[in-house]
């Protein structure tokens, strides 16, 4: 493993520790060390959000799995943070804590259709090190494929490992969701796989807000946004709750200069509007 800088939050790199699928971070909402499973590093995505920090995002899916090498790089990886001083050398002390194994990366992790197979070799190298019940495993996704049957029997073994989705909802109009997330997909979809997700594994919504040209999320959007999460309450979905965060690293895409951050009173106060549409808990993370 090639030697790696102390990791911070303004530093995701895919490829920090020269493995294929395995990178480690230190991430804001997870509030430790996560160990990142990436599906897609060919840095294709079949959504093309304009927050994205991902370097020459293509549309698409990822190239086939070699499952046998992400769960021997993971092995590797749980191995040296439990039993070795990876977290004395390369995290701050404040973070040196393994909060979980995260599916995420360069693009929609659900887009392999070996994902449920990935899950399982998770599982594997998880348990092997003795971490099963100690760690989450996450899922970070669009949801966009909720609706496939492989991505559900996926869910239902992540259930299985006390694994939990965090499901990108950043817009609730057919507008917003092209504007930001450069999806054809309309909210219906959205909401019909957010309930599917929650069903089959414990769900948390996952909303990214910034600043557009210098404004905020126009008042139509966030009201759509409202109104789904409280439609959502009135049909007794069984959401965990939702993770509200602003932009912690710059966009690699070419809308880049026309996003900024937006300000704290104002996230605290749509954290509230939140809480009270749809009685969910809320992680504020700006």
């Amino acid at each position: 493993m090639p030697e790696l800088n102390l990791l911070s939050v303004q530093d995701h790199a895919r490829d920090a520790a020269g493995m294929r699928y395995v990178y480690p971070v230190v991430s804001r909402r997870a509030g430790g060390v996560s160990v990142g499973v990436n599906l897609n590093p060919n840095n294709a995505c079949n959504w093309r959000c304009i927050y994205c920090q991902v370097p020459g995002l293509t549309r698409g899916g990822p190239p086939p799995l070699d499952l046998a090498r992400l769960e021997a790089e993971l092995g590797r990886m749980l191995g040296d943070i439990v039993e070795g001083d990876f977290m004395v050398r390369h995290v701050p002390e404040a973070a040196r804590r393994l909060n979980d194994v995260a599916l995420s990366g360069n693009g929609e992790p659900t887009s392999a259709p070996e994902f449920p197979e990935a899950v399982a070799a998770i599982g594997r190298a998880i348990e092997a090190h003795g971490l099963k019940g100690r760690i989450r495993l996450v899922l970070i996704t669009n949801g966009s494929l909720v609706h496939k049957a492989y991505v559900q029997e996926g869910l239902r073994r992540m259930t299985g490992l006390g694994g939990e989705v965090w499901f990108k909802l950043d817009r609730a109009t057919r507008e917003g969701l092209r504007l930001v997330n450069g999806t054809q997909a309309g909210p219906q979809r959205a909401y019909q796989n957010l309930k599917t997700a929650a069903a089959l594994c414990p769900t948390w919504v996952q909303t990214c807000v910034f600043a557009l040209d210098g404004d905020p999320p126009p008042e139509d959007e966030l009201a759509a946004y409202l109104e789904l999460l409280a439609r959502a309450r009135s049909e007794a979905v069984p959401l965990a709750g939702v993770m509200l965060y602003g932009l912690a690293r710059p966009s690699l895409q070419p809308e880049a200069g026309r996003l900024s951050k937006l300000p704290p009173q104002w996230l605290e106060d749509f954290a509230g509007r939140i809480r009270q549409a749809s009685g969910l808990a809320v992680r504020l993370t700006p």
